[in-house]
């Protein structure tokens, strides 16, 4: 459909997961790809899999808690392939998991840092760019995990992805009139190398499954498909949300 066509987006948190399917699907699309994540293997065979199939990106490795690769990143877009059009401020790690009382500082400010506030840098650098180009589209990656559900152990993680919803409906408020649209979108419980951190054993697994209403979970591309509606002319009036896309976890009772 090439609904991607002329568009440049950067991906967060490209290598593995929903970041590298998103990716991905994007390139399928049309669109030129700027994709980042800590580790320069992944990112590499994430390219060479982009461009074996005709698309275009380029590759930054770095940490997102920093403001560089943020810089980086919208100099890159602009630099390549002459301005940005889409973000999606996907990186995020699960980071200490421990009861409230025993998590540590440093655990949970390292968590913050790497959910939160690297979304916040991102956006600082991506809506200008934006903004040059006449609008776009931001998409910052939350979950259902302290939205509408509460995980033991995970205060950090849920605290710092509640946060970007936040972030995306004050940027929507802010830049709408510019034609910059913000979003958060909110997956369920997803088949990911990070999920499967928490999705440990066969029992987790059928335990977490079954908190869906759809009674599985959910594989990597479906998620990019929602990504790609926000991005794309389909998603064009949609701004400030949070986007749940999580099999009906956060209305299941049975």
């Amino acid at each position: 459909m090439d609904s991607l066509s002329g568009k440049v987006a950067i991906v967060t948190g490209a290598s593995s997961g929903i970041g590298r399917a998103t990716a991905k699907l994007f390139a399928q699309e049309g669109a030129s790809l700027v994709v980042a994540a800590r580790g320069q293997a992944g990112l590499d065979s994430l390219v060479a899999e982009i461009e074996a199939s005709g698309g275009q990106a380029v590759a930054l490795a770095g940490d997102v808690r920093g403001e560089q690769l943020a810089t980086d990143l919208v100099a890159t877009a602009v630099e390549r392939f002459g301005g940005l059009d889409i973000a999606v401020n996907n990186a995020g790690t699960l980071g200490e998991m421990a009861p409230v009382h025993e998590l540590s500082t440093a655990g949970w400010r390292e968590t913050i840092d790497t959910n939160l506030t690297s979304a916040y840098l991102g956006a600082k650098h991506q809506v200008p760019a934006m903004v040059a180009r006449g609008g776009g589209s931001l998409i910052f990656t939350s979950t259902f995990v302290g939205y509408s559900v509460g995980f033991p152990g995970m205060s950090a993680y849920a605290a710092g992805k509640a946060g970007v919803i936040g972030l995306a409906k004050v940027i929507a408020a802010e830049y709408g009139a510019q034609g910059v649209r913000a979003n958060a979108i909110l997956p369920g419980g997803t088949d990911t190398p990070m999920g499967r951190v928490v999705i440990s054993s066969p029992e987790m697994r059928s335990f977490v499954e079954g908190m869906h209403a759809l009674k599985r979970l959910a594989e990597p591309e479906e998620i990019a498909r929602s990504m790609l509606h926000l991005a794309s002319d389909a998603g064009s009036f949609i701004t400030g949300t949070a986007f749940l896309v999580d099999g009906g976890v956060s209305i299941c009772r049975t």
